[in-house]
């Protein structure tokens, strides 16, 4: 079981820390040699935009100013799993952003991610697919009720409330409270199927944030990666994201995509089970606040293994991995192993 437990940690660092990408929610990874023809939005126009009238602008600035703001703050994750405190920084370099946590208390842990402003999903045309502020605030107002709350003061600067609520029974809530000035997240609380907090995150102390005075770049147009196989279920409105999710930690025989509906996200995992590597239980595994299913598959023969995690309720998960299926040319649909 602890070999097991080691194993989720390590997808859960694939995955991004899961709570710790709410700051830029949207944030594609930088692939080599896709510099060319590259979109940018320039973050001095920010400086001129309206104050948000309703609390999906509010959303929408939230995201713009997540990836235009250059800053610097300590933090604090309250979770089922504890307390933990956080450096983080955000900063652009060539329209690049790079943004860094770093674990402050108990095991060291650092992290860091680079890239551009990604799209909603995956798309070959240019047309089809907008930055994803506008897309993801387009999108989630589909399967979300957002409404504003009252004010409060977060890390010594006034905070306005906007609670998000899910409109079906599957994913989670968030209440986030948002700086008056930038519109910078400051709080996030993650609200379980049943309406209770799981998770909060909150800066304590936040630098004077600068807005970048250049452009970002945007995630360049891409076709979607082939795999053997897909998941034939996911909620409606996810959607398999454009980022590349390929690691050191992991083999190329491990396949990964991740699924999202713009606010909530799940990660799959699929890879084949060799003889003398370790297995995880199949069942149900908590790790933090995020649960994973595990599940093994036969499929013509060969036996695999799929993880399906994320703050989702666990029900989704295990259907999720109850209907992955393979393509034709893989064979027969997969069956659980014996």
């Amino acid at each position: 079981m602890m070999r097991a437990g080691r194993t989720l940690s390590r997808l859960v660092v694939l995955c991004g820390f899961g709570s710790l990408m709410y700051l830029t929610p949207a944030l594609a990874e930088t692939q080599p040699g896709s510099d060319t023809q590259v979109d940018r939005f320039d973050c001095r126009q920010v400086a001129d935009w309206e104050a948000p009238d309703s609390a999906l602008s509010w959303f929408e600035r939230s995201l713009w100013a997540s990836h235009c703001y250059i800053f610097q703050a300590r933090a604090v994750r309250i979770g089922v799993d504890g307390v933990r405190t956080l450096a983080l920084s955000h900063d652009i370099q060539d329209g690049v952003e790079r943004e860094v946590a770093r674990f402050l208390d108990g095991p060291p842990v650092f992290f860091e991610r680079r890239g551009r402003i990604g799209r909603l999903s995956w798309s070959e045309n240019a047309n089809d697919i907008p930055a994803s502020p506008a897309g993801i605030a387009q999108h989630i107002d589909r399967f979300y009720r957002l409404s504003l709350g009252g004010g409060d003061r977060i890390a010594n600067r006034r905070a306005v409330r906007l609670d998000i609520e899910p409109l079906d029974g599957l994913r989670f809530g968030q209440r986030m409270w948002l700086d008056v000035q930038t519109a910078l997240p400051l709080k996030r609380e993650l609200l379980d199927d049943r309406g209770r907090v799981v998770e909060t995150f909150q800066f304590t102390e936040l630098h004077p944030p600068r807005l970048h005075q250049g452009s970002v770049s945007l995630d360049t147009q891409r076709a979607p990666p082939r795999q053997p196989w897909s998941p034939g279920w996911l909620p409606e409105g996810f959607i398999d994201q454009p980022v590349d999710t390929q690691s050191g930690q992991h083999g190329s025989e491990v396949g990964h995509r991740i699924y999202s509906d713009g606010l909530s996200t799940l990660s799959l995992f699929v890879e084949p089970i060799q003889e003398g590597r370790e297995r995880l239980i199949p069942g149900l595994h908590r790790l933090g606040i995020s649960l994973a299913v595990v599940r093994h598959l036969t499929v013509e023969g060969s036996p695999y293994q799929v993880v399906v995690m994320g703050e989702l309720p666990p029900r989704v998960l295990a259907e999720v991995a109850e209907n992955l299926t393979w393509t034709a040319s893989q064979g027969e649909a997969p069956a659980p192993a014996e």
